[in-house]
């Protein structure tokens, strides 16, 4: 899942309404009614009822970088599921301002287990899921992000050390990866150098949010092409900007002709005020593996 934005009634100091928070407020007058409570206690719900494995959530969580919205994230967090079973990243909204460590990201280090920096990598049962923060502060009016030199470099790294031990790689991060899938005031500024990086090292699966319709893209691998899957906002109703919410329950299998995902859409009903089926499919993985974890995420 993604694009939480957590509903949140921000109450600026003076200080704060000479910042990017101020123009987050005006907007958020104008959509506070698009991103519902009752939305996502049925993705609580919905998340439970499946029994999913791990929990993937790819950024923008709060959004006005309130030191309050960072405490709020984390309460609705704990009651979701143990620490344990849910990854997070990151996203524009969660940076949109500098933000002390201990007052932001620093309230998340259990989801997150960004002890020694980023990316960071967690294991489930053969599966590395690896996280990326692309988020930082940007000018009024921007919402792009970027990765940095040395958190590529590691992330090459931990590509190659991972598909070496025989690790299905998914690669988690906010900003879509691919060329042209969303537009330059939003885009992720070193997406061509991680093009490069995934095009070099490889990866399974790559799983975003930041656009606000589901989409699958693909970006370059060194055999074969890796799948870029986006969800939209996974809390908003359907309105003129937001595909409405949904999450994507993904099972990794080994099929007769190699590994694959399938993926059951989830989307959310305005009639039955519940998340429901709205269809699926197979989707093949670029890289053979030995066994079938048949694990159970949900994001």
């Amino acid at each position: 899942m993604s694009d939480l934005h957590l509903p949140f009634e921000p109450v600026l100091s003076t200080r704060q309404r000479l910042s990017k928070r101020q123009l987050s407020a005006w907007s958020w007058q104008r959509r506070r009614a698009l991103h519902r409570t009752d939305i996502l206690d049925a993705l609580a719900q919905d998340l439970r009822a499946h029994a999913v494995d791990h929990i993937l959530v790819t950024g923008d969580i709060t959004n006005f970088s309130l030191p309050g919205e960072f405490e709020q994230a984390a309460r609705w967090l704990t009651a979701l599921a143990p620490p344990e079973r849910i990854s997070i990243v990151p996203g524009n909204h969660d940076a949109l301002v500098p933000v002390p460590h201990a007052q932001g990201l620093g309230l998340w280090q259990g989801w997150t287990r960004a002890d020694d920096g980023w990316p960071v990598v967690h294991h489930r049962d053969g599966v590395a899921l690896i996280g990326l923060n692309s988020a930082l502060p940007t000018a009024p009016l921007l919402a792009r992000g970027r990765l940095g030199d040395a958190q590529l470099a590691r992330l090459e790294q931990l590509l190659i050390a991972e598909g070496q031990a025989g690790r299905t790689r998914i690669v988690l991060l906010h900003h879509p990866p691919a060329a042209g899938a969303i537009g330059w005031r939003k885009a992720l500024a070193d997406a061509p150098a991680l093009r490069a990086v995934l095009r070099r090292a490889g990866a399974e699966l790559v799983l975003h949010g930041h656009a606000r319709d589901a989409r699958m893209d693909v970006v370059a691998g060194p055999s074969l092409p890796i799948p870029c899957l986006c969800v939209p906002s996974s809390s908003a109703v359907p309105n003129p900007k937001d595909q409405g919410a949904l999450w994507h329950r993904l099972r990794l299998t080994d099929g007769a002709s190699g590994p694959q995902v399938m993926v059951e859409v989830r989307r959310w009903s305005t009639e039955a005020e519940a998340f429901i089926a709205d269809g699926g499919y197979a989707l093949a993985l670029p890289r053979a593996r030995s066994r079938d974890s048949g694990e159970n995420v949900g994001r």
